[in-house]
């Protein structure tokens, strides 16, 4: 369960474009009783690595993960962000050092706010907020 409007752009940053061959059912704005309206996404045959539930946590904080099988749920939780992101952003800053070529420094933000989202670039203090992490997200797959 995703927040409304979120269910693309969730796709988007975990790199999925429906090429990958995965049986899949997108849901968007679907009448919610918690929500009002959300999304949904149904990927068959597909687990989510700690590193995309991080991903996903940046992108819809309130996202709540089913794994089902066999028409059963067989584990639900909320995703959560974490305290440091590390590798998964690019720093906006230009002159941020983990954006020199000649440096491979992996980037490592910390949050300083959950909600709503706000994280924190280690290297040169730069201050991003969630509607910034969309756009700043790496896909290195």
């Amino acid at each position: 369960h995703i927040p409304a409007g979120r269910a693309l752009d969730i796709l988007s940053v975990l790199g999925i474009n429906g090429k990958e061959g995965y049986r899949m059912a997108i849901l968007m704005n679907v009448e919610s009783k918690k929500l009002g309206k959300k999304d949904i996404i149904k990927i068959e045959g597909r687990m989510l690595s700690v590193e995309e539930l991080n991903i996903i946590s940046l992108v819809a904080p309130r996202a709540t993960i089913n794994i089902i099988e066999d028409f059963t749920i067989i584990t639900k939780h909320r995703v959560e962000t974490p305290n440091y992101i590390e590798g998964v952003l690019q720093c906006p800053n230009p002159t941020c050092i983990t954006n020199k070529r000649a440096e491979p420094i992996k980037t490592r933000f910390k949050t300083i706010s959950k909600d709503p989202i706000k994280l924190q670039c280690e290297y040169c203090g730069t201050i991003i907020t969630w509607n910034e992490v969309t756009k700043l997200i790496t896909r290195k797959r």
